[in-house]
Parts: C-alpha cells; sequence; structure tokens
C-alpha cells in the first residue's frame, strides 16, 4: 500500500494508461509544460511530448471538439477542464456530439472519451468557480457521469473510465486533491456504475457523494456517540444511478436522507428521489430529507458560502429527526 494524495492518484493513473496505451492522451489549458492547475498532469509532458500532452488555447469549444473527433478516430482523450465551470462553454460539444454521436451513427462510432477537472464550492473561489455541474449534464443522454470521493477511489475509477467506449465526465473535487490516503501498489479497477457502501448500518440511509462523503462522515461519528446507526452509501455513479443498492438499503432502514453540494432544484437528489416514488415508494417509513445548496450562486463572502452548503450539523439533525 501507498499513501498517496488525491491528486498524485489521479496522475497516476493517467500516467499508467499512457504508459499501456499509445492511443491515450491528455489535453487542455496548462496541462503540458505548468503540469495542471492542481497537478495531475505534472511531469507528464517531459515524459510523452507535445502530441500527447497537449496545451490548448482558452477555447473550450474548439479543443472539447477536437477531442471528440480524435476519439470517433480511435484515440483516446482525456480533456481537463481547469475548472468544470469552464466547460459550459463546450456544452454544445459535449452534448450535441459526445453524448450523441454513438446513437446517431448507428454504432458507427465510439467516443472513448474522458472530461475531467475539479469542480464544487471551493474556499471563496467566487460564483463562477463554485459550480456543481452534475445536474446540468445529468440529463444528457449517452454520457456517464462519476464523481470520486477519495484517492482509492479516484484512481480506480479513472483508469476504469479511461478503457470505457463511452463518453464519462468525471467530476473531482477542488478541495479533495490534497486528500491523503493508502492505495494499492497493484494494479486496480472500479466499475463505472456501483455505489459504495461505506459504513453498514440499520437505522436509516444516508446518500452522499464527492467531498459530502466526508461531511456525513463526521456527522456519523457524533451520531454513533448518540447510539444512532446510519448507513452510508457514496453514489460515485450519478449517471447512470446505482438505484438498485439504493434500494436494498431502504428494504433494511426505510429511511432516507440524501446529502449533496448540488443545488436542490433539479438536483441529483431530484432525480433519486423521483425514481424511489416511481419504484420503491412502499419502502419508506418517512419523507425523504433533502439536504442540498441554496438555489443562489455561490457567494465570495467566506460566511455566507458556508451557509450554502451542507455541514455536519445539519446532517446531524436530519438523523435525529427521521429516527
Amino acid at each position: 500500500m501507498n499513501s498517496v494524495f488525491m491528486f498524485d492518484a489521479l496522475r497516476e493513473a493517467t500516467n499508467e494508461e499512457m504508459q499501456k496505451d499509445s492511443s491515450v492522451f491528455v489535453l487542455g489549458e496548462d496541462v503540458g509544460h505548468y503540469g495542471g492547475s492542481y497537478k495531475v498532469t505534472k511531469d507528464l509532458h517531459s515524459k510523452y511530448g507535445d502530441l500527447r500532452v497537449l496545451d490548448t488555447p482558452i477555447a473550450e469549444n474548439s479543443f472539447m471538439g477536437m477531442a471528440i473527433g480524435a476519439a470517433i478516430t480511435g484515440l483516446r482523450p482525456i480533456v481537463e477542464g481547469m475548472n468544470m465551470s469552464f466547460l459550459l462553454l463546450a456544452f454544445n460539444q459535449i452534448s450535441n456530439n459526445a453524448g450523441m454521436l454513438r446513437y446517431t451513427s448507428g454504432g458507427n462510432f465510439q467516443i472513448p472519451l474522458v472530461i475531467r477537472g475539479p469542480g464544487g464550492v471551493g474556499r471563496q473561489l467566487g460564483a463562477e468557480h463554485s459550480q456543481r455541474l452534475e445536474a446540468y449534464f445529468q440529463a444528457i443522454p449517452g454520457l456517464k457521469i462519476v464523481a470520486c470521493s477519495t484517492p482509492y477511489n479516484a484512481k480506480g475509477l479513472l483508469k476504469s473510465a479511461i478503457r470505457d467506449n463511452n463518453p464519462v465526465i468525471f467530476f473531482e473535487h477542488v478541495l479533495l486533491y490534497n486528500l491523503k490516503d493508502q492505495i494499492p501498489s497493484y494494479e486496480y479497477f472500479l466499475p463505472l456504475d456501483k455505489a459504495e457502501i461505506v459504513r453498514h448500518g440499520s437505522d436509516v440511509t444516508i446518500l452522499t457523494y464527492s467531498r459530502m462523503r466526508h461531511h456525513v462522515m463526521q456527522a456519523v461519528q457524533e451520531l454513533v456517540n448518540y447510539g444512532y446507526n446510519p448507513e452510508v452509501i457514496d453514489l460515485i455513479s450519478l449517471k447512470p444511478l446505482d438505484i438498485k443498492s439504493i434500494a436494498q438499503s431502504l428494504m433494511k432502514t426505510h429511511k432516507l436522507i440524501i446529502v449533496e453540494e448540488c443545488m436542490k432544484t433539479g438536483g441529483i437528489a431530484a432525480e433519486i428521489i423521483a425514481q424511489i416514488n416511481d419504484s420503491y415508494f412502499d419502502f419508506l417509513d418517512a419523507p425523504v430529507i433533502r439536504l442540498s445548496s441554496q438555489d443562489i450562486p455561490t457567494p465570495y463572502n467566506g460566511k455566507l458560502e458556508e451557509a450554502t452548503v451542507i455541514y455536519p450539523k445539519q446532517i446531524i439533525e436530519a438523523v435525529k429527526s427521521i429516527v
């Protein structure tokens, strides 16, 4: 086992796949000589050169279109968004091309494309750099969406995403890059469509993902002292949702809290609640509690920013109210 930061785990995954497969390449702003804004591509340029670690102009729609064209011809591009918010400038390419072309070509084209980078509410990065885009992309047919939360799952998921023949949007959280954890020294892969049961319990199911996994686990440490026994599931796959794992947990606990950093309106939690109402409503003994961010642009002011997102105290109160 090696103890590594999340940015190093992502870098290891990229390096291993580039080493094994010459069709894998990285492109984006400052990914080459600079090594990426969060050092995920550090030193890869000196190892693989200009054509495999490609610094692009500040032109997201252009280099996304180029990456999709490269994927159609058989290459495996990894696009780094310096901040995921900037990829809204490439939304047309992602939805009308990456998501659709395998379908509209009658299966003649595959799009083995990974779109990855930092998102989420950081520490006073301002509204335009604090966006949570998972709900924006959730509605696009043809995409897979993954949110990593630990160095271990970051590496295993990214390796699987690079080898997948479909476009994968790979969300990293800006505040988790310096998270340190043990990861195996051997090669491993994690499935892109499975949730992870982080903690087994019997009182209530808490669903979460990305940075909120760590807020939930902080809350759980305190809840256990009060005698509560929550089950915690890290969704990991945001599209498709692993609804079967959620349902199996609900059969046991009959109560559900969803903790997300996404906005409440049209968020990931909203979709989960809709699917549960469609198929698993009878398992519920209480209304689902949804803890989501405020429906406002994230304030720059530190105190106001803190007030827009969910913290352990709110999770503790929610568990006490539902159990």
